[in-house]
């Protein structure tokens, strides 16, 4: 498994997808569908995105503090 960090390219919006595709080894597009059909259920969905797209460094940041 990868890092948990938002890349630069192939990211939508904030990158929280890919970076989740990326560090479990699944598509970007599948887990963009995973977090849109979970927002039609009940729950802080969005709000955990918004939250993991704050707290997740982007991959240039992650790559510049890991010298």
């Amino acid at each position: 498994m990868t890092a948990l960090a938002r890349p630069t390219h192939g990211r939508m919006i904030g990158g929280v997808c890919a970076a989740l595709a990326r560090r479990f080894g699944t598509s970007a597009t599948t887990m963009r569908v995973i977090f849109v059909l979970s927002c039609l259920l009940p729950g802080p969905q969005f709000l955990l995105y918004i939250a993991l797209w704050i707290l997740l460094p982007s991959e240039d940041k992650a790559a510049r503090q890991a010298w």
